[in-house]
């Protein structure tokens, strides 16, 4: 079921009822009988529902212990594998035809490639797409490609990208170096205190920035084995001036600047520029992780691979050799033969939301699977320090990051959420799980920014400067402190006793004066003002503010208001640009389930929102006790990069169901015996 909109293409409710595809495996509840809103047997399908997803998570369980869902985002991560391969030399006919089988399959109607399900085309992705399907051997003339470089001319051509699109097409001579941002490799050697240094950017861009910096040094060209002339508005003309901001505006004042800067790289001291080079490569080379990757996540690998070979590291170097094996494991093959490159992999994340939905849905403290996951988990604790000492020098390291492998980069967000896991089972030895649990509760309380908020992987990471730079034209750059990351951590402490902590207060304080004027709570890990209202409220609750405060009472109200009228609740991405959207959206298993969480906690559990919710859940499940979820539900960067999480379609509706039938789970039980701890 999609969203309609109305003659402006504002967003409307989606219908109540869907088609006979978008309800296949699944049994919609029929008013009068079990399941249905305000029926006595409303509880026993929940129950039902409840027990068919448990099997259903249980089953997908790893042996180690873990959880995984796959991450999906959008082609451009597939685009720039192949252009990745083109440009080392080492990209084969499976890998390319296996990712322009999947690029393909997600190109809309019209021609264009979208960045989310049913959102609209996106031109640099849609650029990044149709170079990666010339690579795969599809020809100008093939019907999808013409569709698609029509809609590329109409929307601006290549001279209208992002530019990190436009340094991909620089690589080959597509795009000249010097119509794109300078990036001089000296930021180096700025010192953190001084502005725009490489710890002012957040540490998904610091990752990507500095192996840029040899890039855009180094301007390297391979040959293109094709032209780009049909992705140009007019060919003879590819590259019209940009328009400057005014000299008295910030935007302004940086154009100007980054002009100068390139005006004047040729006066650089060679001895400066080679000094900076090498910093930068003792830099990357020191941050990659034991797998091969860099931070767990694929860009700053890819952009690190690039700069580690332009600086002479041949494809036979342990570095590259141990990287390049690591991008093959953020392959997805599917079972039509296709493959879906993801940008990160989440298991720490998705077995810790696991434990607490399979916990909070009655499995026994000592079930056998959750004693592998706690296991698994407090074997992936990090305990060495990484870049957040930068702005938290002498703090003692413990805590836990998102993926398999990533010791440099542990994040707040994932701790928090370990934490309430491990609270939920019975582990044969306690005092290990205590002992971690104090290194990382000591490390997120060290963690809360100056303000009051926690922000996802570093303290204080909130200078406005970064995001000025001509270069940082896509995503957020920085990590200031947010609503949903501060919630799970107010949430962590109040279950471990500490709700009366002073930095609890303060982020509890810092969440009550963030709350919108609409009720709800912005979301920037989670699509949208439904997963930041779904993690405050139950924060706020379990933190001992009462059910009637007024904030409670206003983001109820918010959250009643905006139900669809199927039961359910859903959010699109397009929130994140237009106030009209907040709350609005087909819906889906998630943003229900983030929903009832909130109106859970604040008491509403018989109220009639919560039981169509319930019901929603209940008549939406498939067969095999899953949910279907095709919308991105997940937040990378707001708008600009968004992420369908697979595991939040199960995980998510579990425990909404679970706290439905039991209440809030055992970690609030034996929150008090942990009061001062």
């Amino acid at each position: 079921m999609t969203a309609t909109t109305d003659s402006d293409g504002g967003p409307l409710r989606p219908a109540a009822t869907g088609t006979a595809a978008d309800t296949a495996g699944r049994r919609p509840p029929v008013p009068g009988r079990p399941g249905a809103p305000g029926t006595p047997g409303l509880t026993e399908t929940a129950r039902w529902a409840t027990t068919r997803s448990v099997e259903h998570l249980l089953g997908r369980q790893h042996s180690q212990g873990w959880w995984k869902g796959d991450l999906q985002t959008n082609v451009t991560m597939d685009a720039e594998d192949l252009l990745l391969r083109q440009f080392l030399g080492i990209l084969d006919a499976r890998t390319a035809e296996a990712a322009a089988r999947f690029i393909r399959g997600e190109q809309r109607s019209d021609g264009a490639w979208a960045t989310f399900h049913g959102g609209p085309g996106d031109l640099s992705t849609t650029v990044e797409a149709y170079v990666a399907l010339r690579l795969a051997g599809d020809l100008p003339g093939d019907p999808h490609l013409a569709g698609a470089s029509a809609w590329v001319r109409h929307h601006g051509g290549i001279a209208g990208t992002r530019v990190f699109t436009r340094i991909w097409l620089a690589l080959f001579g597509w795009w000249p170096w010097d119509e794109l941002p300078e990036l001089p490799p000296e930021l180096i050697f700025l010192p953190s205190w001084f502005p725009l240094n490489i710890y002012d950017f957040g540490c998904w861009a610091r990752q990507t920035i500095v192996p840029l910096t040899v890039v855009s040094a180094m301007r390297p060209v391979r040959a293109a084995p094709f032209a780009l002339d049909e992705l140009h508005t007019d060919p003879a003309n590819p590259r019209p001036p940009r328009p400057l901001a005014p000299a008295t505006t910030w935007d302004g004042l940086f154009q100007r600047a980054d002009r100068t800067l390139r005006r004047h790289r040729r006066l650089v001291p060679r001895r400066l520029r080679r000094a900076a080079l090498a910093a930068a490569a003792r830099w990357i080379v020191e941050r990659q992780e034991s797998d091969g990757c860099w931070g767990g996540i694929q860009p700053p690998a890819v952009y690190s691979l690039i700069a580690l070979n332009l600086l002479g590291h041949d494809l036979d170097h342990p570095v590259l050799r141990s990287g390049i094996a690591s991008l093959d494991r953020f392959a997805v093959w599917r079972p039509d033969g296709s493959r879906m490159v993801e940008a990160c992999q989440s298991p720490v994340w998705d077995t810790a939301l696991a434990t607490v939905a399979l916990a909070d849905a009655g499995l026994p403290a000592d079930h056998p699977a959750l004693v592998r996951a706690a296991e698994w988990l407090l074997g992936e604790e990090v305990v060495r320090t990484g870049d957040w000492a930068v702005r938290r020098p002498g703090l003692a390291p413990g805590g836990w990051a998102f993926e398999f492998h990533n010791d440099t980069y542990p994040d707040i967000d994932d701790t928090a959420e370990v934490i309430l896991a491990l609270r939920r089972v019975s582990h044969p030895d306690p005092a290990r799980v205590d002992a971690a649990v104090a290194r990382a509760g000591r490390w997120t309380l060290g963690m809360q920014s100056a303000e009051g908020g926690w922000a996802a992987f570093d303290a204080d990471n909130t200078s406005p400067f970064p995001d000025l730079l001509p270069f940082c034209d896509f995503g957020e750059v920085t990590d200031p402190p947010s609503a949903d990351v501060t919630a799970h951590v107010v949430e962590m402490l109040a279950y471990e006793g500490r709700a009366h902590h002073p930095r609890a207060r303060r982020g509890i304080d810092w969440l009550l004066e963030r709350q919108e004027s609409c009720g709800a709570w912005f979301g920037r890990w989670g699509t949208n003002y439904l997963y930041g209202t779904g993690a405050v409220v139950p924060a706020l609750i379990a933190a001992g503010i009462p059910a009637a405060h007024p904030a409670v009472r206003r983001a109820v109200h918010w959250l009643v208001s905006v139900q669809n009228d199927d039961g359910g609740w859903g959010e699109d991405q397009r929130s994140y640009q237009e106030e009209g959207w907040a709350g609005r959206g087909a819906s889906t298993a998630s943003q229900t389930a983030w929903a009832l969480l909130a109106l859970l906690a604040a008491g509403e559990r018989d109220g009639g929102a919560a039981e169509r919710g319930v019901a929603y859940l209940a008549g939406t499940q498939r067969g095999d006790g899953s949910w279907d979820e095709p919308h991105y539900t997940g937040t990378g960067f707001p708008w600009d990069f968004s992420i369908n999480y697979h595991l939040y379609r199960q995980v998510f509706p579990l425990t909404a169901l679970g706290r439905y039938l039991h209440g809030e789970g055992a970690a609030a039980v034996a929150a008090p015996l942990r009061q001062g701890g």
